[in-house]
């Protein structure tokens, strides 16, 4: 597996889906559960940081404020994560995920390769578990499950 290349196409699923996807479409609720697509974006933002913090962990660094928020307890998190960007427009929602993500891109293209395969980087996350693992499941998987849902909308409302 290829870090930078799940990373790359979980980004890419994500704007496909989100593709001419009209503004006034991205605040219609219940898209996922409660949120809707602007609110997803501000969520996928917020796992960004948290990816800025694990990529640190892997270098040896402490585990981060947003991270350890994350692992403390997921819902809490995705709660005051999204709340904290009920502000922001989806011009201005879909700029801070694009930089954070692009932040992860050049962060990860820095690490040196065997750092990407020690098992029990995150011991929170699982002893098991390597950076590569933690990348296919908590962000790959989880933007192409958000994308799915997003375009499941824009067929339902036939855009």
């Amino acid at each position: 597996m290829h870090a930078l290349d799940v990373l790359k196409y979980g980004n890419l699923t994500v704007l496909r889906a989100l593709k001419r996807l009209p503004e006034e479409d991205w605040s219609t609720p219940n898209v996922c559960g409660v949120w809707s697509v602007r609110e997803i974006v501000a969520h996928l933002a917020s796992f960004e940081y948290a990816l800025v913090d694990a990529l640190s962990v892997a270098r040896g660094g402490p585990v981060g404020p947003t991270l350890a928020e994350l692992l403390r307890d997921g819902q809490a998190f995705n709660d005051k994560q999204v709340a904290a960007r009920a502000g922001l427009s989806p011009a201005e929602t879909l700029a801070e995920y694009e930089k954070v993500q692009a932040q992860t891109m050049e962060l990860t293209a820095a690490l040196p390769s065997s750092l990407f395969y020690n098992t029990g980087f995150l011991p929170a996350y699982g002893m098991e578990y390597d950076l590569e693992d933690f990348i296919a499941y908590s962000f790959y998987g989880h933007k192409r499950e958000h994308a799915a849902q997003v375009m499941v909308f824009r067929d339902g409302i036939g855009r």
